[in-house]
C-alpha cells in the first residue's frame, strides 16, 4: 500500500556489484524537521525553566550584580563580608582573571540567595487570604493589614512580565483544615436534609469519629501535606477519575458550545481550518510560556499546572486503573470523518500550516469518497464503553501490527477533530435545535468522538463548532480558557473572505492527509460492537435541555446587591424544592488554584439559611421584607462558602482524603462511609469566562460561548451547568436520565425560569414598597 511504502525512509541491499541504496528524500526531510523542531522546543523549555527559576528577578539583574561586585572588589571594597577574599585562596592563583571568577561566583551565590528569599517571602505572603473576605465598594474600604499586604505582594512580584509558570515556585501548598472545623461545617451542611433523629445519629457518628480514628487519619494526612506538593490532587485524579470503570461518555466527559450568536462562515472546511490553527497557536503559547498566568485582581496568581496536559495528551485504559499519557511533542492531528480516520501533518519545513493551507487538507478529507474499513466506523465506541473492556480489547487487538501503528497516531495526536456530517443548528424560536446541538457534543453517535483524548474538536456541516473534553487531565476552567481564546481570536482577526473561505493563498501544496489503516478479525469486531451497544443505551437515556434565559441577567442581580452566582444558586434551590418536594445534597464546583497544583473543591449551596428562605418563599404567610432578608442572608452564607472553598477550608476534599487514608490503613469508619455514599442529586457548575485579557464584550458583544454541560451525576438527579453570558443573558445546560420517573430536564428548566421570575418580582415589589414608604414619610413631614 502507498501508506506502507511512504513509511520507509531508506533501504539498502548487497549485490555482486556492491551496495544498492534507496532513500526517500521527502521522508528523511520530515524526520530531520521533526528532530530539529523537537530540539528547538527543548531549548525553549530550558530557557523558560531558567527564567521561571529566578523569577521575579530578570536575568539582566545577574550581570548588574556581577558588575557591581567586580567594581567594588577592584576598588578595594571587600563586599559582601569578604567572601571574595575567602574564596581566592582556594583558586589556582590570584591573577586578574581568577579574581573575576571569584567575584562572579560570589555574585551568583548572593543573587540566588536574594531570589530565594524573595520567592519564599512571596509564598508566605500568598498564604494570607484575609483579602478575600473583605467587602469592597459601596463606601467600604479594605483594612490596613490588607493594604500593606497588597503593597508587599506587588513589590515582590517583579517588574518583568511573568510567563505561564513564573509563579509556580511561589505558590503556597494547600493547607489541611482542622478536623473539628471540617466536621462542624459538614454537620451544618446536612442539617436541612435530615430530620431530628437522623441528624442526632449523624452527630453521634461524627463525635465518635473525631474522638477515635479521625485524629490518627488527620495526622497521616498532615504528614502527606508536608511531603506532597498537594495533598488532594493526586488522590483525586487517581480515585475519582482514573480508577473509575464506568464509561467516560456522559458520565465524565463534558462539552462546550460555539458562540451561537455568531456564525462567521458556513463552510465546514474553512471553519475547521481556522479553529485548528488557533488551537495550535494556543499550544505554542503554552510551550513557549508566552501566555501570562491568570492573576486575580491583577495581582494574585492562579496555579498554571493543568495547562501542561491540554495538548498531546490521552487517557490510556487499564484493567484496574487508567493512566494519563502526555507526549512532549506532536506534529499531527487526527481527523475523523464518516467513520474514517486521517492523519494530518500540521507542520511543513518547520512552519505551522496557515489556515488556508489547513483548509485544503480538510477539503480533501471531505471530498474523499472511500468507505470505512470493517469495524472502523464504530471503532471510537471502545472509548465510550466500559474501561476494563476497552483495556482488554486494546491489549489483545491493538498491541502490535497495523492497529498499533494507527492507534499510536490517534493517541499521539495533538488533538482529534471530528468533521460531522450533520449541521449544528440554533434558532431562538426552536429550542429543540439547541438541545440537539448539546447532545451531539456530549455524546454524538457514540462512535464519532475519541473520548480518551484531552479534547475532540467537533465541526458541524454548516460550520458551527463545539468540543468534547476528557476530564481527568484538568478541570473545565482550563478548557474554557482555550475555548474563549479560540472564539475571541476568530472574532478579532476576521479570517474569512466574502465567500466564506479562509483568507490567503497557500504558499505550497500542503502534505496530503494519510488514511489510517485497521485490521479487525471477527472477535475484535464483536468487542467493538459490545461497546457500541452499551454507548447507544447510555446516550439514548440522556435527557438534555439547554434553557436560554434572556429576561434579565447579572445586571439586575448586581442592582440587588447580591452575588450573581449566589443569586442563581438560590434560584436553583427553590426550583429543586418545587420540582422534587424536598431538599437535596447539592454540589457546586469551586477551584483551589490559589494553591500549588490545586484543582477543585465542593461548595454546598443547600444550607440552613437557603432552606429557610425557600420555605419562606413557599409560605403564603411570609411577607416581602422577611423573604428579602432571608435571601440576603442565604446569599451571604453561600458567598462565604465559596471563599472558604477557595481558601482550602472546604469540606468534601478533606473528608475524601481522610477516607483514602482509612482505606490504606484498612480501618473502617462508619462516619466516612456514610459521608462518601451520599448522592449528589443536584450537581451544578458555573462556566467561567473573561479569562483572556483580549475579551472585549463591549466591542464584540456576541463573542461569547453558550457555555457547556455534562451528564447527571446521580441516576435520579440533575446536572446543571450555567454561564452568565452578559448583562441580560444566561445559558442553563440541564441533564437528567430519561429512565428516571422523578426527573425531567424540560420541567426543571421551566421551574428554574419561574423561580428566577419570582425572585425578580420579589425584589421589584420590595423596591416599590420602599419607594412608597419614602413617599408616605415625605407626605407626613
Amino acid at each position: 500500500m502507498a501508506e506502507a511504502h511512504s513509511a520507509v525512509a531508506f533501504s539498502f541491499s548487497i549485490t555482486h556489484e556492491g551496495w544498492d541504496v534507496n532513500f526517500d528524500r521527502e521522508v528523511l526531510h520530515l524526520v530531520w524537521s521533526s528532530g530539529f523542531r523537537s530540539w528547538k522546543k527543548r531549548l525553549w523549555r530550558f530557557q523558560n525553566s531558567v527564567k521561571n527559576g529566578v523569577y521575579p528577578a530578570p536575568l539582566q539583574s545577574l550581570w548588574a550584580t556581577v558588575g557591581i561586585l567586580v567594581a567594588l572588589h577592584f576598588a578595594g571594597v571587600r563586599l559582601p563580608i569578604g567572601l571574595v577574599g575567602m574564596l581566592l585562596p582556594h583558586l589556582p592563583s590570584t591573577a586578574f582573571h581568577w579574581q573575576v571568577v571569584a567575584c562572579f561566583t560570589v555574585a551568583l551565590s548572593v543573587w540566588l540567595a536574594i531570589i530565594m528569599v524573595i520567592r519564599y517571602t512571596l509564598r508566605m505572603l500568598l498564604m494570607y487570604k484575609g483579602w478575600m473576605y473583605e467587602e469592597r465598594g459601596r463606601g467600604r474600604s479594605i483594612s490596613l493589614k490588607t493594604k500593606l499586604w497588597l503593597l508587599l505582594v506587588k513589590s515582590l512580584s517583579g517588574v518583568s512580565r511573568p510567563m505561564l509558570y513564573s509563579f509556580q515556585g511561589s505558590l503556597p501548598k494547600l493547607p489541611v483544615p482542622a478536623l473539628d472545623d471540617t466536621v462542624h461545617r459538614y454537620l451544618r451542611s446536612v442539617r436541612p436534609l435530615l430530620n431530628d433523629d437522623e441528624y442526632h445519629r449523624m452527630v453521634k457518628l461524627a463525635e465518635e469519629f473525631q474522638k477515635g480514628i479521625g485524629m490518627k487519619l488527620q495526622r497521616y494526612l498532615k504528614l502527606k501535606s508536608w511531603w506532597a506538593s498537594n495533598y488532594v490532587s493526586d488522590w483525586w485524579e487517581e480515585y475519582v477519575y482514573l480508577r473509575g470503570r464506568s464509561p467516560l461518555m456522559v458520565n465524565s466527559n463534558f462539552y462546550g458550545i460555539d458562540a451561537i450568536l455568531m456564525h462567521p462562515t458556513k463552510i465546514q472546511a474553512a471553519r475547521a481550518a481556522t479553529v485548528i490553527h488557533t488551537c495550535l497557536q494556543y499550544r505554542r503559547l503554552i510551550e513557549r510560556q508566552e501566555m501570562e498566568p491568570i492573576l486575580i485582581q491583577g495581582l494574585v496568581p492562579l496555579c498554571s499546572w493543568q495547562y501542561e496536559r491540554l495538548f498531546n495528551t490521552t487517557r490510556v485504559p487499564g484493567v484496574e486503573t487508567d493512566r494519563i499519557v502526555h507526549y512532549a511533542d506532536s506534529n499531527h492531528i487526527v481527523v475523523l470523518h464518516r467513520g474514517r480516520y486521517f492523519k494530518v501533518l500540521i507542520y511543513y519545513k518547520n512552519r505551522l500550516l496557515l489556515p488556508c493551507e489547513l483548509e485544503v487538507q480538510m477539503q480533501a478529507i471531505l471530498e474523499n469518497k472511500t468507505e470505512p474499513l470493517p469495524g472502523e466506523e464504530r471503532l471510537a465506541a471502545l472509548t465510550a464503553g466500559e474501561r476494563t473492556h476497552w483495556a482488554n480489547t486494546r491489549q489483545e487487538f491493538f498491541f502490535k501490527g497495523t492497529n498499533r501503528v494507527s492507534l499510536d497516531a490517534v493517541e499521539k495526536a495533538a488533538f482529534v477533530v471530528s468533521l460531522d456530517d450533520e449541521p449544528f443548528e440554533f434558532d431562538q424560536s426552536r429550542p429543540e435545535l439547541l438541545d440537539k446541538f448539546g447532545r451531539v457534543l456530549l455524546h454524538g453517535k457514540g462512535c464519532d468522538r475519541w473520548f480518551d483524548k484531552s479534547f475532540t474538536l467537533c465541526i458541524g456541516s454548516n460550520g458551527r463548532i463545539g468540543f468534547n473534553s476528557e476530564h481527568s487531565w484538568a478541570d473545565a476552567a482550563v478548557m474554557s480558557h482555550l475555548w474563549e481564546f479560540v472564539l475571541t481570536e476568530e472574532a478579532m482577526l476576521a479570517g474569512y473572505g466574502p465567500d466564506g473561505h479562509t483568507i490567503g493563498e497557500p504558499e505550497f501544496t500542503p502534505p496530503a492527509p494519510t488514511r489510517l489503516q485497521w485490521d479487525f478479525n471477527e472477535k475484535a469486531l464483536a468487542a467493538i460492537d459490545t461497546s457500541f451497544k452499551l454507548a447507544q443505551n447510555l446516550l439514548s437515556d440522556v435527557d438534555l435541555r439547554i434553557y436560554v434565559h434572556d429576561a434579565y441577567g447579572k445586571g439586575f442581580m448586581k442592582d440587588c446587591r447580591l452575588s450573581p452566582d449566589a443569586y442563581i444558586q438560590m434560584a436553583m434551590q427553590l426550583a429543586y424544592y418545587r420540582d422534587a418536594g424536598k431538599f437535596s445534597l447539592t454540589y457546586e464546583a469551586s477551584m483551589t488554584r490559589l494553591y500549588l497544583e490545586g484543582r477543585t473543591e465542593t461548595v454546598r449551596p443547600c444550607t440552613i439559611e437557603s432552606a429557610a428562605w425557600v420555605k419562606a418563599m413557599e409560605n403564603k404567610n411570609s411577607n416581602t421584607e422577611e423573604r428579602i432578608a432571608l435571601l440576603q442572608t442565604a446569599c451571604k452564607v453561600h458567598h462565604q462558602g465559596i471563599q472558604d472553598a477557595m481558601c482550602g477550608k472546604g469540606i468534601d476534599r478533606h473528608l475524601f482524603c481522610l477516607y483514602v487514608v482509612s482505606k490504606y490503613l484498612e480501618v473502617d469508619s462508619p462516619f466516612l462511609k456514610e459521608v462518601l455514599s451520599e448522592p449528589w442529586r443536584l450537581s451544578t457548575s458555573q462556566t467561567p469566562h473573561g479569562q483572556t485579557n483580549k475579551m472585549d464584550l463591549k466591542k464584540f458583544p456576541k463573542c461569547i460561548s453558550a457555555g457547556g454541560g455534562f451528564g447527571p451525576v446521580a441516576d435520579d438527579g440533575y446536572g446543571v451547568s450555567y454561564i452568565i453570558a452578559g448583562e441580560d443573558l444566561i445559558f442553563f445546560h440541564i441533564s437528567s436520565k430519561r429512565s428516571c420517573s422523578t426527573t425531567d430536564s424540560s420541567r426543571f428548566a421551566k421551574t428554574i425560569e419561574k423561580s428566577l421570575a419570582d425572585i425578580r418580582t420579589l425584589f421589584l415589589d420590595y423596591k416599590s414598597s420602599r419607594q412608597q414608604k419614602v413617599k408616605n414619610e415625605k407626605k407626613t413631614d
